[in-house]
């Protein structure tokens, strides 16, 4: 893959992982590539993979769109995070050593600062939990669980409705990594699984809670622009 190629994919995914590029935007290669300042070959290219990550669609016309998740959508992608974060945690809480629980600690500690900022820095927070969950798959050293986990750990729609969270949420996954330390540290591991399993279920609920909100802001601001 071309160095062109890898540019127009970064830039293209940090757009529609921040929310710049709206669910459901059509994505046009050539104001892409002005943006990416590439060729419309290498953007070609970066939708392919971006299509790939399911973080675009492509309709029966060949136009490309930014995907869009329904609820239901969502609740699949949690449940099978769950299932796969939950084994991952298993095998992590095995194979645990002295230097990978400390700095899972040092990044909860940094998390948990992030959480009570004010206000709280919601961007830090998401960036140092992918890190803490990023790190739990490290320990438990299986590259099928990363591949299987890609596509379904960093989608936008998380980031968009992380910023409408509320402290008492971002505390609670902060003091839910805390359990999972103390399982690691006594290497439980159907302890450890118990708590990932259960942490990915309540930030579904969170999620969805945000979502529904999302949903009648998004209908409130149709409305207005009628």
């Amino acid at each position: 893959m071309s160095r062109a190629s890898d540019r127009a994919f970064e830039t293209i995914r940090s757009m529609i992982v921040s929310g710049e590029l709206s669910p459901g935007e059509q994505l046009v290669e050539e104001a892409l590539a002005d943006r990416c300042g590439v060729s419309r070959t290498p953007v070609r290219d970066a939708l392919r993979r971006l299509e790939s990550d399911m973080l675009v669609r492509r309709n029966d016309t060949q136009r490309t769109f930014v995907a869009d998740w329904s609820l239901d959508d969502v609740a699949d992608m949690f449940e099978l995070r769950a299932m796969l974060e939950g084994h991952a945690a298993k095998l992590a809480a095995e194979r645990m050593s002295d230097a990978a629980l400390e700095e899972l600690r040092r990044c909860n500690a940094e998390l948990r600062r992030a959480v009570k900022a004010t206000p709280p820095n919601v961007d830090l927070f998401l960036e140092l939990n992918r890190d803490f969950h990023a790190l739990i798959l490290k320990v438990a050293s299986s590259r099928r669980l990363a591949t299987l986990l890609a596509t379904l750990i960093e989608q936008p729609v998380i980031w968009r409705t992380a910023h409408h969270y509320g402290v008492d949420e971002l505390a609670r996954s902060s003091a839910e990594h805390d359990e999972l330390l103390a399982a690691f540290a006594r290497k439980d591991a159907d302890w450890a699984q118990s708590i990932m399993s259960g942490h990915i279920r309540r930030a579904y609920h969170a999620y969805a809670d945000a979502h529904h909100g999302l949903t009648a802001i998004d209908a409130a601001d149709r409305k207005r622009r009628a």
